[in-house]
Formats: C-alpha cells, structure tokens, sequence
C-alpha cells in the first residue's frame, strides 16, 4: 500500500473505517491498521480534526491571523522564538514564511479583546519579536478545502448553542 494514496483518502474523509480505507485501497484491514499505526508513530499524521462552521453556532469566536517579524537567535535561528509562540495553547496554527513577516499565528479566541490581550501580554513581549499585525477573519467562506459559504447561507434553522 503507498503511504500517499492512504494519506490522501484520509486527509478528505477521515471518518472512513478501517474496513472502507481497506476495500479503496485494495488491502486488508490489519495491513490499514498498521499502516496508520506506524504513520502515527513516525509522527507524519498528526491528528485527525473536525471542521466546524462556528458561524451556525450560537458560540461567538474570533479568528485572527497575527504576522509577526522576527529577529533569529545566533543559535537557534527562528526555532526558539517559535517554539516560544507555539506553545501557547491560543495558538492553533502557525507558519515560517518568506515574505515581509518571519511567522504567521492564527489563534482564536471568544472575543477581540481577549486576541488583542494574547498579542499585547504574550505575542509582542517575547525576545525577538520586532512586531505584530493582527488581521480578524470576519467571514469564514472555506476550511481545509471543504466550502462552508455556500451550504448554509440561507439556513432558517436556529443556531446550536454550544
């Protein structure tokens, strides 16, 4: 079985059985398993996650995508500030990039002041952070290649409240 015909047909749908992965791939199920068992282990899938259209939901969240410009340490180069960002659990996304900003940090928060704090108290304070510039998503359209949009703009249906 190639390791990328598995990753693919998981990474569009991975609520597929290990018996339905097995049958699209023409393999057998233990051989799926352990398949998934050591692609976990070598750490190339990193998780399995669910995309929520928070929009059709009574929970308020804010979205903000943070470029952050970077000074590297003798040492460690971008590594060390990175690491210094990504673990905060605000956190759920972030990038080294080319460009004008060394990072980009996408968190998520219940309100803009509760981003804006996380920018002004966390971000922006640690050494080698040279500046911020923090972006709020005001409309989600598409999410990890799944259209969100067009579904249910007209949904007559009260929200859910989480």
């Amino acid at each position: 079985m190639e390791d990328i015909k598995l990753l693919k047909t998981l990474e569009n749908n991975a609520r597929l059985s290990n018996h339905e992965l097995a049958l699209m791939l023409d393999t057998t199920e233990d051989a799926v398993e352990a398949e998934i068992k050591r692609l976990e282990d070598k750490n190339v899938i990193c998780g399995f996650h669910t995309v929520i259209n928070y929009d059709l939901t009574a929970n308020e969240t804010v979205t903000a995508l943070i470029e952050v410009g970077a000074t590297p340490k003798r040492d460690t180069g971008y590594d060390s500030i990175a690491k210094e960002i990504y673990r905060f659990n605000e956190v759920s996304t972030m990038y080294l990039m080319s460009g004008k900003s060394e990072f980009i940090v996408i968190i998520k928060g219940r309100t803009m002041k509760e981003v804006s704090d996380f920018v002004a108290r966390k971000l922006a304070v640690i050494e080698g952070v040279t500046r911020t510039e923090t972006y709020f998503v005001l409309k989600q359209y598409k999410a990890e290649g799944i259209i969100l949009a067009e579904k249910h703009d007209e949904d007559p249906r009260m929200k859910v409240k989480l």
